[in-house]
């Protein structure tokens, strides 16, 4: 094996940022546990957008969702984008992505056309033979659906037929499939689950890079526990809903938010003046649920998780077993956070609380990363791009304006952020949000609204106290309002440094 450094990058869907057995949480994940007791577990990583596609998008550029364009769920990430794999492949790597990719919508249109968008998703044919470089990846792998969700198609279809699963179709919802009725047992076996897909596929690409001594930048991108709540057997019943803690609503704490939080918790909330786009927004809805159906909705997804993390094991294993662990940066983490009942709250929306900005986040590497290590240094997805290619001892481009945590990371340095920014630009007119966050204090902003949060998330660590309001905070809010503007300056993308004086 050449002495380049790999990179294996492990990624979860929608993963609540303290559902780690390792941090006390109910969810058990030994193998992520064993990841991070040989490696340095981050408490305070945070997702540039709470939504797949422009986070995702940010991983591959090193740039913020304003930046690369891909801002909100229904929008593309633009083919001519730069991205780290393009700047792997120049360097000799062998790059792959398996499984989620969403970097592009369900729908496509004339001018934006979508690779993941419906025919094209389920032309089984098409996917067999396309052979041709996907956002800076030589080989990709991908699946689109969400447990039994209609959008199954792509590779993993392919690979479900190649394994004989004649019925598959039985596992899947109307109108590609034929079972609507599924609600937390998912009746597909775990042999064919695209969990057990992810981890064959990902473990047989390890296996060429080192009989062909290639250095490698791969991608395993898992889909779980993003909802719809299901699991296979015997997952499903892993974890008794009358065990696990539901959160809860704090009595009034909406009552300084903005309004959208407020209308949340009502039975039929008219959110139309919100959706200036005409497209639905997530989370803008009544988000009022049973308790014991949420402790059911709770216990499956822990049991999806759990599942998961059998599945991160096996690739684990395997990359210790080719002895390709010492010379592989390891990370995993989340796309985006979740909500089961914070603050009266289910699934994702416009609400930047903890729970849906942060997220898990490992690293390991032997002999290199501090072992056994928790750290509360903050970290930002926008910022692997960068990382991973100055891990790799390869040059970073200019216009990429994620930081270079590299030094932390090895045990270098405790931090080199002092803030971090989450962008979520839902809507052109009306969810326009930016969250600045640093190791005390959090402000959100709205976009031509005098509304707005501020958390002391030092005494008020489930933020339920929104000082925004308060009247001996006044000084603190300007503050960090032009802390904010400073930051917002200073990510601004530099696409080449300056070479002359005229």
């Amino acid at each position: 094996m050449p002495d380049k450094t790999n990179i294996l990058l492990i990624t979860s869907d929608q993963q609540h940022w303290n559902t780690l057995s390792c941090i006390g949480s109910e969810v058990k994940t030994p193998n992520l546990d064993r990841l991070a007791s040989r490696g340095t577990l981050y408490r305070r990583t945070y997702c540039p957008n709470p939504t797949c596609t422009p986070t995702r998008a940010s991983i591959i550029t090193g740039k913020y969702p304003s930046q690369h364009g891909a801002y909100s769920l229904g929008t593309k990430l633009l083919e001519s984008e730069h991205t780290v794999g393009e700047d792997f492949t120049a360097a000799g790597y062998r790059t792959a992505l398996i499984g989620k990719a969403h970097f592009q919508p369900l729908h496509g249109t004339d001018e934006f056309p979508s690779l993941e968008s419906y025919p094209t998703l389920q032309d089984l044919d098409f996917w067999r033979e396309f052979d041709e470089p996907f956002y800076g990846f030589d080989h990709i792998e991908l699946a689109r659906n969400h447990t039994d969700e209609a959008h199954v198609g792509q590779h993993y279809a392919i690979w479900l037929e190649e394994k004989a699963c004649d019925n598959w179709k039985d596992y899947y919802r109307p109108p590609t499939g034929n079972n609507a009725d599924q609600k937390r047992k998912w009746e597909i076996p775990e042999e064919f689950h695209y969990g057990t897909w992810i981890a064959e596929r990902s473990c047989d690409f390890l296996e060429q890079y080192k009989d062909n001594d290639e250095p490698f930048f791969l991608w395993s991108s898992f889909f779980d526990p993003h909802p719809r709540y299901l699991a296979p057997e015997p997952w499903d019943t892993m974890y008794n809903p009358s065990d696990v803690t539901v959160p809860s609503i704090v009595e009034r704490e909406h009552e300084n938010n903005p309004p959208h939080f407020k209308l949340t918790q009502m039975k039929n909330p008219d959110f139309g003046s919100y959706k200036s786009s005409g497209q639905g927004l997530h989370g803008f809805g009544s988000h009022l649920h049973d308790k014991q159906e949420l402790a059911k909705d709770i216990a499956c997804y822990y049991g999806m998780i759990s599942l998961m993390d059998k599945h991160i094991g096996q690739i684990v294993d395997k990359l210790e077993a080719l002895g390709l662990a010492e010379n592989t940066l390891v990370v995993f983490t989340s796309d985006h956070g979740h909500f089961y009942g914070h603050h009266g709250l289910t699934a994702k929306g416009a609400f930047h609380y903890e729970d849906m900005v942060r997220v898990p986040m490992i690293v390991s590497q032997p002999g290199k990363v501090p072992e056994g290590k928790v750290s509360d240094s903050l970290q930002s997805l926008v910022d692997y791009a960068p990382s991973f290619l100055s891990a790799c001892d390869i040059g970073i481009p200019h216009p990429m304006t994620g930081v270079d945590q590299t030094d932390v990371w090895y045990g270098e340095r405790e931090t080199v952020r002092d803030h971090c920014i989450v962008e979520n630009h839902h809507d052109p007119l009306t969810v326009h949000v930016k969250t600045y966050v640093e190791d005390r204090y959090k402000l959100t902003v709205y976009y031509q609204r005098d509304y707005g949060e501020l958390f002391d998330l030092k005494e008020d660590p489930k933020e339920v106290n929104n000082l925004w309001y308060a009247k001996d905070a006044t000084g603190l809010k300007s503050e960090l309002i032009n802390k904010l503007l400073f930051a917002e300056m200073g990510k601004e993308s530099l696409p080449m440094p300056r070479v002359s004086g005229a």
